[in-house]
């Protein structure tokens, strides 16, 4: 099966906010230590520079860079083009975050793991499978790509404020495919799923060490 036949640009997208959301929240009440809020700023970061490098390449000049606040942000002044400068800036963490992933995986890492970009809906969903057998916890790229991974929700997902800034586009996206954007969206689907999985596997640790321990 096709992921034509399975998706388009806007269901897609709109996934991709929702587990993003899921992964957020479940840092905020299940895993609010120092170390995820300190994680927390280094997905935001990667998540606004996205947001900012698209404002220069589409010509929308910057106003405000915020990184350290409770509501990190980019403001920013109309694009130069009109309705696709906007929607490229909104998306833009998207796959900036998938390019640091890959960059940390390549450069770093020496290609540790194999990330491939899925096909179809069914390789999106075989695909945490596929990496969980790949980690090895004797070896440090394991524990660098479990930290790295862990707030990918804030460095991928795509804020309420992401979708309201384009959400004419948004629903025209419904109805419109783009084969060669979907498997990335697919690709960004996997990576926030197997954060979601790990982050509930660490609160069931969690919970059962608290357990034991009364």
């Amino acid at each position: 099966m096709s992921y034509l036949d399975v998706s388009n640009l806007g269901f897609l997208i709109i996934i991709i906010s929702l587990v993003g959301y899921l992964s957020n929240w479940l840092n905020v009440c299940w895993l609010n230590f120092r170390i995820t809020q300190w994680l927390y700023f280094l997905g935001a970061f990667i998540h606004e520079l996205s947001h900012a490098i698209l404002c220069i390449l589409t010509g929308a000049k910057i106003v405000e860079f915020k990184v350290f606040s409770r509501q990190p942000h980019v403001s920013h002044l109309s694009s130069r083009l009109p309705l696709i400068g906007q929607l490229l800036i909104s998306i833009a963490p998207i796959f900036g975050g998938l390019f640091f992933l890959y960059a940390i995986n390549y450069y770093l890492l020496q290609n540790y793991f194999v990330l491939a970009v899925p096909q179809d809906i069914w390789q999106v969903l075989a695909m945490p499978v596929g990496l969980f057998y790949q980690f090895n916890f004797l070896q440090w790229q394991t524990w660098l790509f479990l930290i790295l991974m862990i707030n990918s929700g804030a460095m991928i997902g795509l804020s309420w404020q992401d979708l309201k800034n384009f959400w004419p586009l948004l629903l025209i996206g419904l109805f419109v495919n783009a084969p060669f954007v979907t498997p990335y969206l697919f690709l960004a689907i996997s990576l926030l799923v197997c954060n979601v999985i790990l982050q509930l596997m660490l609160i069931l640790i969690i919970k059962l060490i608290l357990l034991f321990r009364r």
